[in-house]
């Protein structure tokens, strides 16, 4: 049976990805030499996560059915955002404060694998 993909999933599946990718070449080119060490850490984990939360959040479209589907989706969507973008943030000089939001990304990353999870486990019942 084949499911179809909404135009607004596609899209953010589209964005997440090519953000990531663009992303990871701003900070390894334009960001050259302007980050400090912490700084290109900083950025070098975020767009690790945000790459790795991008195919995650294609594999919940594409797999994903129902409402932990749905779940799986926004949380992936939301970690991305909170995650990565802290840290990004953070890479380019935001206040310490920033970092208090981190966390919360990493909860909804978290919350993302647990609902795609659930979401397989019921599509082969």
């Amino acid at each position: 049976m084949r499911q179809t993909i909404g135009t607004r999933i596609a899209l953010l599946v589209g964005v997440a990805g090519a953000s990531a990718v663009l992303l990871g070449a701003f900070g390894a080119h334009a960001l050259r030499g302007v980050l400090d060490a912490r700084g290109s850490e900083l950025w070098h984990t975020a767009v690790d996560y945000h790459v790795w939360h991008a195919l995650a959040l294609a594999m919940a479209a594409g797999l994903g059915r129902g409402r932990s589907g749905r779940i799986a989706m926004g949380a992936f969507a939301a970690g991305i955002v909170l995650f990565s973008g802290s840290l990004y943030a953070l890479a380019l000089g935001a206040p310490r404060w920033v970092g208090i939001i981190t966390p919360f990304g990493g909860l909804a990353f978290v919350i993302g694998w647990l609902a795609l999870g659930w979401t397989l486990r019921t599509r082969n019942e």
